[in-house]
């Protein structure tokens, strides 16, 4: 199967590119590649590229600039979203689309079913669950959203880089502990896509690496396996601090987990690992990157 993927320079995209050996062939394609607001024109360049199956790993991400950039953030995460389903099924093409736990208020206390009432609190989460919502109208028969957390990845930008480079450059680090969820590897996001899409799921999914964090224990693990790994050469004092002691832009969830037993059920062989195993194998990469 020939599979495009929406998305070039994000996590997911990259590490979709970098299955090996690839199940089948990944077509990459950013932006400039494909005209997202025009179903016509998406259409006729999946038609081109004689694609057998869509993976959207495109999204508006800046979640606190969404509450200013509203207008963009919607004609990424909702319209271009019901353009490619439309598109999907003009082709009779499986689409695999990627969500958010921002979809959800925070306020659950246990974890999230894929199919539990979403609340956003802002318009990141808001513009995802529109785009949700255009799939399961416009092409439920042959799509399947997976919702996912915490992304990081060795490549672009994310909070395990952005703790290294404060870890290596600040006296210490005050981290929020009182927003709860779980970190994700993009790699094993990748190939949940993958395995989702060839077996031909539909409906509304969750994947995440298993066990629970707060911001805070995820930064300490980050300095642990950093100063194991000599991807760190000092420890730093860090400092649990509130959401309100650091208030930004765009409200989140303060409890995001989410239960993946449908995503279990529906492919038995898929692995999960505990997301600190996942960080300590992300890392290894990392510091071999850097070698």
């Amino acid at each position: 199967m020939k599979i495009i993927v929406i998305g070039k320079s994000g996590q997911l995209a990259w590490e979709l590119s970098q299955l090996i050996p690839p199940e089948h062939e990944i077509v990459c394609l950013g932006r400039n590649d494909i005209a997202l607001q025009s179903v016509t024109a998406i259409t006729e360049c999946l038609q081109q590229q004689k694609a057998g199956g869509v993976i959207n790993a495109s999204a508006y991400t800046a979640v606190d600039k969404a509450e200013s950039d509203v207008d963009n953030a919607y004609a990424l995460n909702a319209n271009a979203v019901g353009n490619l389903a439309q598109a999907c099924k003009t082709l009779a093409v499986a689409f695999v689309h990627i969500s958010t736990d921002f979809v959800f208020h925070g306020d659950k206390g246990v974890p999230y079913l894929p199919d539990d009432e979403i609340n956003p609190l802002g318009v990141y989460g808001a513009s995802k669950a529109q785009g949700e919502q255009l799939i399961t109208k416009l092409y439920p028969e042959r799509s399947c959203i997976i919702r996912t957390s915490w992304v990081y990845s060795t490549h672009g930008n994310n909070f395990v880089k952005t703790m290294l480079h404060l870890m290596r450059t600040k006296p210490e680090l005050g981290v929020i502990s009182d927003q709860i969820g779980s970190p994700t590897y993009a790699k094993g996001l990748a190939k949940a896509c993958m395995a989702s899409l060839a077996n031909a799921v539909t409906g509304i999914h969750h994947y995440t690496d298993t066990g629970v964090a707060s911001w805070f224990d995820f930064a300490v693990a980050i300095q642990r396996i950093g100063f194991e790994l000599g991807l760190l050469d000092k420890i730093i004092p860090i400092k649990p601090i509130t959401t309100e002691q650091y208030p930004t832009p765009a409200k989140r969830p303060n409890y995001s987990v989410l239960d993946k037993s449908s995503l279990t059920n529906a492919l038995p062989e898929l692995t999960f690992s505990h997301w600190q195993a996942e960080l300590h194998t992300m890392m290894t990469a990392l510091k071999a990157e850097k070698s």
